[in-house]
């Protein structure tokens, strides 16, 4: 008898709760994944598709039903066309193992050493691309470039970007609380309304912040100033405070503080 009531209690109790876990977990991770990239307008439209719909087939109104089934594969290619890029992400998201990693609060990054490199580099007029990994795999970059797998310090970093290393025209990359890589290439960015005036390290920086949910630190050789890109996003000569919160909201709050665009399609405080 208990052994029935046992077989019935994990029928009844346990395997729906699993099951409302599993499907809770699957959209949380979609919605954090889709709310990275421009693809939450894809789903805000097909929501509305979808109620337009319903009020359709609810009130049956033949007429809007029968031009909806006929746009429908229609909208299915232009979605798949339009947001292409952003699909892609998602996609590559889901392949590089983002669903099953979380963001922890005590993460080992040493901004500081990241910070000062940085400011080092821009008084120097020296330029200098660093990638921070989150939750996205960024293995099939570091393979592009020279591994080291070393202590993140400004000494090093300042050190791979100087002007006669072979190491400094590519992009050092951190994962793991360690520098994996330098020398790295990067995807250029696909923006048409990218300012003329940026060069491949910014294009670049912007590139992986859109395909991926990395955090690029960029250092400008012409002009010193110091960039952030992320979630597709780029805040151009960020100064150094507003650079310090903002990778610790990245990385640990992640989500506070506004950001607004500007008309030349950059991000700006």
């Amino acid at each position: 008898m208990s052994w029935i009531l046992t077989t019935r209690t994990f029928q009844e109790i346990i395997l729906p709760a699993i099951d409302i876990l599993i499907l809770s977990f699957l959209i949380y991770r979609s919605y954090q994944i889709l709310i990275q990239t421009k693809a939450i307008q894809l789903v805000r439209g097909a929501a509305l598709m979808a109620l337009i719909y319903a009020v359709a087939f609810f009130f049956k109104l033949q007429t809007l039903l029968w031009v909806l089934n006929l746009m429908v594969p229609g909208l299915v290619i232009g979605v798949a066309i339009i947001f292409q890029p952003e699909l892609r992400k998602i996609f590559t998201q889901i392949g590089q193992g983002g669903w099953f990693k979380f963001t922890s609060s005590e993460q080992i990054l040493q901004f500081d050493e990241v910070i000062q490199a940085a400011v080092t580099l821009s008084n120097k007029r020296r330029g200098g691309l660093i990638v921070i990994a989150r939750q996205v795999g960024l293995k099939n970059y570091i393979d592009t470039g020279t591994r080291l797998d070393a202590e993140i310090t400004a000494k090093l970093i300042i050190t791979i970007f100087g002007h006669d290393t072979p190491l400094h025209d590519g992009a050092l990359i951190i994962e793991g609380g360690k520098i994996a890589a330098a020398g790295c290439f990067l995807p250029l960015s696909e923006q048409p309304d990218i300012r003329r005036s940026f060069g491949t390290r910014h294009r670049a920086a912007l590139g992986l912040a859109e395909e991926t949910d990395a955090v690029v630190v960029v250092v400008s050789e012409e002009s010193g100033a110091i960039s952030l890109a992320f979630d597709g996003n780029l805040i151009y000569d960020i100064p150094e405070p507003q650079l310090r919160k903002r990778l610790r909201e990245l990385f640990i709050i992640r989500g506070e503080g506004a950001i607004e665009e500007t008309e030349e399609g950059v991000l700006e405080e």
